[in-house]
């Protein structure tokens, strides 16, 4: 993937990121003040039903002002104008404040006219859990009033979070998805800078290869029109086998070289008008020989009505030979290759079709992957570095070829690229 993708990617997710957490923490803010909210009214709610039933209990008029009071965001004043019934207090708290559906801790204190003191009442859990409570040492009294009770809530906080489980839950969960979000960048981040440290040394490395293998050639070219290495059979054998390989390593640093160009996206394509047929009988006629050593055969028939199509010839060249040379190193014993042409569905199709030693069917999803080969175990007979399907699949892809792939363990495989019309 491009730097420029990359970071566009990482920007957007990024904002993604500030947005959702943004999103996240003004809904759990605003639920918290809901929470609170109704909190209050049902307190306030409940604690006036308790002034009125000890009003008509006492038979007295409640103050019409300043009935209850909130000191502070747990504790409540009560103005009730008459004397109260500690006992009887209790008990409507209770009731009125399980009706309200308030099941968390609350204590009270009565104001004792004759001692001016606040007395302390009790503390209650009206959820009769195990929980113990800590009892408050005072409870301030108001010098504004003089016949009220006080109720504090000492658990409200935490009543209010045990209200907002689900919220929390759905926070958590969404911070932990954020988590592994940024997880992933990074290992992505991290992962791209190692593989383009393991491009660059590619690169250079196989740029480096060059200069040698150039050396390499020309000196082999030497020795074998040499009259004397001529003369000797083993000299002769070994200067050819150096060429023979040379030329082989030649052909994978080019592989390399080309599949580079793919993937830093600098590479064209110089299409021209080509003619199918006259490249295939040069192929042919060039790979003939390579065929009659292995002792095996090659077929053509080039059947298409219309074999110009618009393509870059190199490149077109090279596939076709990748393909035979394939059909040629993975053979049983000797080599059968069938190359045709034929026009499918209004498309030109190319087919080469071999009688090798196939590939099984949980390999052919693989095989046009970068570095991959089909797995042979301790056999190493056929040697390569698995870029040769990979480099066909991104040529086709270039061109806007399909590619297709049809094979059968220990009986062969047909490869066939459908190319459309100019």
């Amino acid at each position: 993937m491009p730097s420029r993708s990359i970071r566009t990617i990482i920007v957007l997710g990024s904002l993604a990121i500030a947005g959702i957490i943004f999103i996240q923490g003004y809904w759990v803010s605003r639920t918290l003040d809901i929470q609170e909210e109704a909190f209050h009214q049902s307190a306030t709610i409940a604690l006036r039903q308790v002034a009125e039933s000890i009003s008509e209990y006492n038979k007295s008029e409640l103050p019409k002002t300043e009935l209850i009071s909130r000191r502070s965001s747990n504790y409540y004043s009560v103005n009730v104008n008459s004397a109260i019934d500690a006992n009887i207090l209790e008990d409507y708290l209770f009731q009125e404040l399980e009706k309200a559906s308030l099941n968390t801790v609350f204590e009270y204190g009565v104001y004792d006219c004759s001692t001016d003191k606040l007395v302390y009442g009790n503390i209650c859990n009206i959820n009769e859990d195990s929980q113990e409570f800590v009892k408050s040492e005072n409870l301030p009294k108001f010098d504004d009033l003089i016949y009220y009770f006080v109720v504090r809530f000492p658990s409200r906080g935490s009543y209010l979070v045990d209200s907002m489980r689900q919220s929390i839950l759905f926070s958590l969960i969404a911070f932990l998805a954020i988590a592994f979000f940024a997880y992933a960048m990074w290992v992505i981040l991290r992962q791209k800078q190692l593989t383009e440290l393991q491009k660059d040394f590619i690169n250079n490395m196989t740029h480096e290869f060059k200069t040698p293998i150039s050396t390499i050639k020309i000196s082999s070219e030497v020795f074998l029109k040499e009259d004397k290495i001529k003369a000797d059979t083993r000299l002769h054998k070994y200067a050819s086998i150096i060429k023979e390989q040379n030329e082989r390593l030649n052909s994978q640093v080019e592989k390399v070289l080309q599949i580079a160009k793919l993937e830093k996206e600098s590479f064209q394509l110089n299409k021209e008008q080509v003619n199918v047929h006259d490249i295939l009988k040069d192929i042919i006629q060039n790979m003939e020989v390579k065929v009659n050593k292995a002792q095996g055969k090659i077929a053509s028939a080039l059947d298409a009505t219309n074999p110009m199509i618009q393509a870059d010839k190199f490149h077109l060249a090279n596939i076709i030979q990748n393909l035979i040379d394939n059909a040629i190193k993975y053979c049983i014993e000797k080599p059968e290759i069938q190359i045709r042409t034929a026009e499918i569905n209004g498309k030109l199709s190319l087919i080469i079709k071999d009688k090798g030693i196939g590939i099984k069917k949980e390999f052919q999803n693989k095989v046009f992957d970068k570095f991959f080969r089909v797995p042979t175990g301790n056999v190493h007979n056929v040697k390569g570095f698995g870029l040769g399907l990979f480099y066909i699949k991104n040529i086709c892809d270039a061109h806007g070829w399909a590619i297709h792939l049809d094979s059968e363990f220990e009986k062969g495989t047909q490869i066939s690229i459908q190319i459309a019309p100019n």
